[in-house]
């Protein structure tokens, strides 16, 4: 990927959502919601504070987020559909 984000941003590419319910039914692409979980693909250097200082950002590559469900701006790179958001959109990482 040839994406470098700036500042606070994250580059996260959302997980796929199960299409088949518990009970069985299979739901179209269509009717389905767009996952609210991704894993995080790229990270930028962090966000200098009001003196300068730069802080890091608390993510990883390879973390696995939850994010709200119309946080980010949807970019599209080499096919494949990327969110590029800030790092105070994520909610949550998820601990495995």
């Amino acid at each position: 990927m040839n994406l470098r984000p700036l500042h606070d941003r994250v580059i996260i590419k959302r997980l796929d959502q199960e299409s088949k319910t518990a009970s069985g039914i299979i739901i179209p692409d269509a009717a389905a919601e767009k996952p609210d979980q991704g894993e995080v693909l790229a990270v930028g250097p962090g966000k200098r504070d009001d003196s300068g200082k730069l802080n890091a950002p608390d993510l990883k590559i390879g973390d696995r987020v939850l994010f709200g469900k119309y946080a980010g701006q949807t970019v599209k790179v080499d096919g494949d559909e990327l969110l590029v958001m800030r790092e105070e959109d994520i909610m949550a990482v998820v601990q495995k």
